[in-house]
């Protein structure tokens, strides 16, 4: 749960990141200097460039974690299986036990 939760957070830094290159976007747009506009698109890019980068992190975080949690589900499953199970005889068609004592 608590993992989920720190997945969750990864929203904040896009928001942010979102949230100044629309102000980088909107300074750009009452600058006159070519120069300027030019660094304006590039900063812009650089900051949806990074929340991108963090947002599919988080969702590739995430997926990673619920299938790692699933292979650790499924090999418990496999683990309680076997412990139910009967011994294998062995090749002479006696059982192991009775082999251990000759």
């Amino acid at each position: 749960m608590m993992y989920c939760l720190s997945q969750a957070m990864a929203i904040v830094p896009v928001t942010v990141f979102l949230t100044a290159s629309f102000f980088v976007l909107f300074a750009v747009s009452k600058i006159d200097a070519k120069n300027l506009k030019s660094f304006g698109y590039l900063v812009t890019g650089l900051l949806w460039l990074s929340a991108a980068l963090i947002f599919f992190a988080s969702v590739y975080g995430s997926l990673a974690r619920r299938n790692e949690m699933m292979n650790l589900k499924r090999g418990m499953m496999m683990q309680r299986q076997m412990q139910q199970m009967p011994p294998m005889p062995a090749p002479d068609g006696k059982p192991m036990a009775q082999q251990k004592g000759k």
